[in-house]
């Protein structure tokens, strides 16, 4: 504020003079989210920082104060109807959180003077990164034309990442949604792009009580050792030159344990041991396992160990599915 009691609520918002409607609800909006009593608790600096903006964006929001004010500057509430918010004298201990005080504001802000374009919905989600999309203003719709209701979409959009190993069991998980704790769970088999339904924790609109449903998109980690192929899990299977060549029981990993395969003698490289019904879960049982042989030679190979090919198995000293065992346990 000047000397003289004048506020450049322009500047407050940090844009232009001739900017739009859209353009002002969009810096609001970012301003808002930076300065809200939430994000900076104690700190009365941002407190008073987000009543500033909160009464610039009252101001330029509602057409005929904007007019007033480009017309009559610090004296345009003296120029017609309406005293302005008169500082944004705030009680925040009135509001549970500050959704509850922003909808409650953006509704007195619609009651103002009808607004265009005035926003609706307002969410915050803390716990996702990236944010909800189609969350924040302009979720909740206004008036179009004859006051009818402009069409809502209230619904709201979040990205969950999951390890392999909680898509394959299944899980439970702890959300933070719009300042709300929500406990998800996670069915066993979900699959890369699953989508899951919450309903009723999307984008509230404000003054009607009426809220969307979240949906979260799955993302699945990728996973050393296995790899998802439709209803089926697929892995390399490490061999020696000896169990290529003459076959025979080898231990191998699954995802419910260890357990044996037969190679048959002179296993071709990029054939797969199919094991049924160690896979990927699904509605109705489990898929299959497909482990895909890939020789394992020893660091350095000895004229002896080529010529002497049929005692190899009972010579050599170590075992080349080492460390891949550990690795593929979920």
């Amino acid at each position: 504020m000047t000397a003289n009691g004048y506020r450049d609520y322009f500047k407050v918002l940090g844009v232009e003079r001739g900017a739009d409607a859209d353009a002002i609800k969009r810096s609001f909006r970012k301003l808002a989210r930076q300065y809200h009593p939430d994000v900076n608790p104690g700190d009365k600096s941002a407190e008073a920082r987000f009543k500033e903006i909160s009464e610039a964006y009252e101001v330029l929001s509602d057409p005929d104060k904007r007019r007033r004010y480009e017309q009559f500057g610090q004296y345009w509430s003296q120029a017609g109807a309406g005293g302005g918010m008169g500082g944004m004298d705030v009680d925040f201990g009135r509001y549970g959180n500050f959704d509850d005080f922003i909808n409650d504001l953006l509704g007195r802000f619609g009651a103002s003077g009808g607004a265009a374009g005035a926003p609706g919905g307002f969410g915050f989600g803390s716990g996702f990164p990236a944010g909800f999309g189609g969350s924040g203003f302009g979720s909740g719709g206004f008036a179009g034309p004859g006051g009818r209701a402009a069409a809502v979409n209230l619904d709201a959009e979040a990205n969950l990442s999951l390890g392999l190993s909680d898509a394959f069991r299944g899980c439970e998980r702890t959300l933070a949604v719009n300042d709300e704790r929500v406990q998800v769970r996670i069915p066993a088999g979900v699959r890369q792009g699953s989508r899951l339904r919450l309903k009723g924790k999307g984008n509230l609109q404000p003054g009607t009580g009426r809220r969307g449903d979240l949906y979260l998109n799955l993302q699945i980690q990728s996973h050393p050792v296995w790899k998802l192929d439709g209803d089926q899990l697929r892995s390399e299977l490490p061999l020696s030159l000896d169990e290529l060549a003459l076959g025979g029981e080898v231990r191998v990993a699954t995802p419910d344990g260890e357990a044996s395969v037969q190679v048959p003698p002179g296993m071709t490289l990029g054939r797969s041991l199919r094991l049924k019904g160690k896979g990927w879960p699904l509605k109705d049982g489990r898929g299959d396992l497909l482990l895909t042989p890939v020789l394992r030679l020893p660091e350095t190979l000895s004229e002896e160990e080529r010529q002497l090919l049929q005692q190899l198995r009972s010579a050599r000293s170590a075992d080349p599915r080492a460390g891949w065992m550990e690795a593929a346990r979920l």
